[in-house]
């Protein structure tokens, strides 16, 4: 079993992104740094920044004991989820089936869920302008989305069987469900696995990671950026 002596440096915010790093760590059980990325100030288009997040958004991580014990960067939550669960045996199977059915759901969570969420946020909630088509389009998508889990979730306690990665990438962004018009009456499977996932004490202490204290501002602890930095400027 992999162990973990140097902690991870995770680079990351509350937020639903940020949530399926914060929660694989604490799964994990192993020794990280939370930094947090100040996008207020502009912190994730520093030049230490992004050299491990070349898409200056969060999270990634650097791991000082990466593939050959030396210094790996890795940016975009989906490939943090898979790199943490291939290194540590754990959340991500072995068996090549198991893992194209992790895959997939993981990747329609990145490609999909995760996104047009955050369209349907956008449109009805931000944008300066109301748009009906663009609200109606995305309100639209995410009830489908919904859709597609509530009928995943028949007759399984989770996506891919065991519970996963795909699991873990997919909690933050069902946070919000109710505010989506997601009801339990219409959904029940769906909200039998959000309650059997928020009972878990890891994702509970993931989803809170950054809202009660700041944490380490990336701008005063760069350390672990910099190796990398140096590294990739050469």
């Amino acid at each position: 079993m992999t162990t973990q002596t140097k902690p991870i440096e995770a680079y990351s915010l509350p937020t639903p992104n940020g949530q399926k790093l914060h929660i694989m760590l604490e799964e994990l059980a192993i020794p990280y740094t939370y930094h947090r990325i100040d996008i207020g100030k502009g912190e994730q288009f520093t030049p230490e920044f992004l050299a491990i997040s070349p898409n200056n958004k969060i999270p990634a991580i650097v791991d000082p004991e990466g593939p050959g014990g030396q210094p790996i960067s890795v940016f975009e939550s989906g490939a943090i989820l898979k790199y943490l669960g291939l290194k540590f045996g754990q959340f991500y199977p072995i068996d090549m089936r198991a893992q194209v059915e992790v895959d997939e759901w993981l990747f329609w969570q990145v490609g999909g869920f995760g996104p047009m969420l955050g369209q349907n946020n956008h449109f009805n909630v931000y944008a300066p302008e109301k748009i009906p088509y663009a609200m109606k389009r995305y309100s639209d998508e995410t009830h489908r989305l919904f859709g597609v889990l509530e009928k995943r979730l028949v007759g399984r306690d989770y996506i891919a069987g065991d519970y996963s990665i795909a699991d873990i990438a997919a909690i933050g962004w069902a946070q919000s469900a109710e505010r989506y018009g997601i009801t339990r009456d219409e959904f029940p499977q769906f909200y039998a696995w959000f309650d059997r996932l928020n009972a878990r004490p890891a994702v509970a202490k993931g989803l809170g990671i950054g809202k009660e204290a700041p944490g380490t501002s990336a701008v005063d602890n760069k350390d672990a950026a910099k190796i990398l930095f140096n590294q990739r400027a050469r």
